[in-house]
């Protein structure tokens, strides 16, 4: 929690605003992050409790958004899976870091216009 005079703001808020992110989608990244291995959407669906639906949709929106990668792997049997896996926690915080820098500058001119 960051304290700013009048306001708290949870980081994790914070970044799910800054990404533009839902709950469950920022709760997936979240998860991803915290672990190196990666994920089949049905171990996700398991390991964070929600519906495989809603996994799916997060996972879409994450890869669209290129914050998480996605790998094929051919089963013997014929077909495929997805795994899935963060894809680069440093640029996500690069990315977080130069939008709040520059919500910081655009506030000290928008205050020394005032």
């Amino acid at each position: 929690m960051i304290d700013f005079a009048c306001k708290k703001f949870d980081l994790d808020e914070v970044i799910k605003c800054v990404l533009g992110l839902s709950k469950s989608e920022f709760n997936l990244l979240k998860f991803l992050s915290e672990h190196e291995e990666k994920f089949k959407t049905e171990e996700l669906s398991k390991k964070l409790k929600l519906d495989k639906s809603t996994i799916q949709r997060s996972i879409k929106k994450l890869h669209e958004k290129n914050l998480v990668s996605r790998s094929q792997v051919n089963q013997s049997v014929g077909g495929y899976v997805f795994l899935y896996r963060i894809k680069d926690k440093e640029n996500i915080r690069k990315i977080v870091t130069e939008t709040l820098e520059n919500w910081t500058g655009t506030f000290k001119r928008k205050l020394s216009e005032w």
